[in-house]
């Protein structure tokens, strides 16, 4: 079964939503028959490479946002956080341009094309922004994170700067924020199961469950037992032959 996962790293919701789904998958009992890849998304690519602010400021001003809402947020968004493990530290965001971290995600798929090493840098990124304070724009930050996930330092450097394999790599970002647009992806997380269902948001472990569950049986069909009316109880089977032999 394929998942397919938008999300934006400048995006606490994206950092509960995926740790949490990864928490589900990872006890799914087909979790080695499943494949997972990341995709791109932007919530604000106008802001330049760093916003002289706090993400309070960053929300006040370019979202119209009034303080006192933005700070009932951050407290909705901590808790939901804690529940995960996870400690955002909203004073400490440094508020910056998330492409070039993208650009190196999607380096990190090319190097690895199973995907794990996009997961670890996915999961650096969204720690080393909301919990660590560090600017997911800063060339070296991002080359230090990719080298720690295991991707090539060399690679990593190149994908952060200015060359024509960057470039590249910027369309493919792109690419992945044209694709969400076309699905109607309007907010992120967001995960599309099998290349046919949707689920929006950071979703409760028990719908994550269901929505594996359900999915993996649609794929994966299988016969069921007749009921024979007046025979309740009765064995529904009788002797048969199989790759072993006949019994």
């Amino acid at each position: 079964m394929e998942i397919d996962i938008w999300s934006d790293i400048a995006c606490p919701w994206c950092f509960i939503g995926i740790t949490r789904f990864q928490r589900v998958l990872d006890g799914f009992e087909h979790r080695d028959e499943v494949s997972v890849r990341l995709h791109s998304y932007q919530l604000d690519p106008s802001l330049p490479e760093s916003f002289d602010g706090s993400e309070a400021d960053y929300l006040a001003e370019r979202k119209g946002m009034p303080k006192d809402q933005v700070e009932q947020m951050f407290g909705q968004v901590r808790a939901a956080g804690e529940s995960e493990g996870i400690t955002l530290d909203f004073d400490s965001v440094q508020v910056a341009n998330s492409r070039r971290a993208h650009r190196l995600l999607h380096a990190a798929r090319v190097e690895d094309e199973g995907g794990d090493t996009a997961r670890r840098l996915k999961m650096a990124l969204l720690k080393a922004h909301f919990t660590d304070g560090e600017s997911i724009s800063d060339p070296d930050v991002l080359v230090r994170l990719a080298s720690e996930a295991g991707m090539d330092s060399d690679t990593a450097r190149i994908a952060v700067g200015d060359s024509p394999e960057a470039h590249r790599l910027d369309q493919a970002v792109q690419n992945d924020i044209a694709l969400a647009g076309q699905l109607g992806i309007q907010g992120v997380p967001f995960f599309v199961l099998a290349n046919k269902y949707g689920i929006s948001g950071a979703q409760p472990a028990e719908a994550f469950e269901q929505a594996l569950g359900q999915v993996w049986d649609e794929l994966h069909p299988r016969v069921q037992p007749l009921a024979v009316p007046g025979l309740e109880g009765v064995e529904a089977s009788g002797d048969v032959c199989g790759p072993e032999g006949c019994a």
